[in-house]
């Protein structure tokens, strides 16, 4: 038997991520009453009940009640009854973002500003996240990412790793991330762009990244990074904090930040934390000389 709570932020994707269950074959229910649900897992946790996998949908529709289910999760657990919390999490920005495109109004905000309807579900629903099994970030997550992640902790049964990081390449020239928790000039680096044979290549290549990092100043930041990140990141976690975005930029965004951002993600690949690149503008170089707006000599 397994009984999942969905639960979390409104806008960060609980009913898409019950959707997604209910497609893996789990017996869904969103927005039980938390009074009814005490008797409903009395119910599922029979010997003879014919589900063995059940989520269920809980969050601030709930009201004042949504505050019984903390007692409630704690006799489960005294009755050995495994009940998982998934809680979905975004950014506050995000959130804002979200409900003015769907011109939705936040359940908490009344006539009030979406804003402080956010704030006021992030304290009540505070200790829903404090117990969670499993906390997914949503705000840079697409749908098929995120059912990526839900089959992974709930299909497939993978060891999940509630903290994320994200290593994001960049050109400077094209914009710092909005999103970055963390930016890295790597442009005192060698730069493959002034050598013929590389400057239409990648840092996805070998030849570009044994280029850039054939200097001891390269394998020198590389290790004073990791260094760096490793002593961090326990303490983000300690302030609650179950994402971040390390953005490494240079020019252009297609050699020297390429390059350092696989390298980094491989260091950190073994710790026991989630981890994924992204290359943002890996591409835009090449958009711009076929749209005839190449900057030659860029430094």
């Amino acid at each position: 038997m397994r009984v999942v709570i969905v639960t979390g932020m409104s806008g960060a994707g609980k009913s898409s991520a019950l959707k997604m269950l209910e497609d893996a074959g789990y017996f869904c229910v969103d927005n039980l009453p938390v009074p009814l649900l005490s008797k409903f897992t009395t119910l599922v946790f029979h010997e003879n009940s014919e589900y063995d996998r059940i989520a269920l949908g809980v969050d601030i529709r709930s009201g004042q009640a949504l505050s019984e289910l903390e007692p409630l999760l704690v006799q489960l657990k005294e009755q050995n009854r495994r009940v998982e919390v998934l809680y979905l999490d975004a950014s506050d920005d995000v959130l804002v973002k979200r409900y003015k495109e769907t011109r939705r109004s936040h359940p908490l905000a009344g006539m009030d500003r979406v804003e402080t309807g956010i704030k006021e579900e992030r304290k009540r629903t505070d200790f829903l996240k404090k117990s969670a099994d499993y906390i997914l970030d949503t705000s840079q997550l697409l749908t098929r990412e995120l059912k990526v992640q839900i089959d992974k902790i709930f299909v497939e049964n993978e060891k999940f790793r509630n903290f994320m990081i994200t290593v994001l390449s960049f050109g400077f020239k094209y914009g710092i991330p909005a999103d970055a928790d963390l930016v890295f000039d790597v442009r005192f680096l060698s730069n493959p762009y002034y050598v013929p044979e590389l400057k239409h290549k990648t840092g996805n290549e070998r030849e570009v990244q044994e280029y850039v990092m054939q200097t001891e100043t390269a394998h020198e930041f590389l290790n004073k990074l990791e260094d760096m990140l490793k002593f961090l990141i326990p303490n983000y976690i300690n302030e609650g904090k179950n994402r971040l975005v390390v953005a490494i930029g240079c020019t252009g965004g297609k050699h020297r930040s390429v390059t350092l951002a696989n390298a980094i993600t491989g260091r950190l690949d073994v710790l026991d934390y989630g981890i994924k690149v992204e290359h943002r503008d890996i591409g835009k170089d090449a958009a711009n000389v076929i749209l005839g707006r190449g900057k030659e000599g860029t430094v």
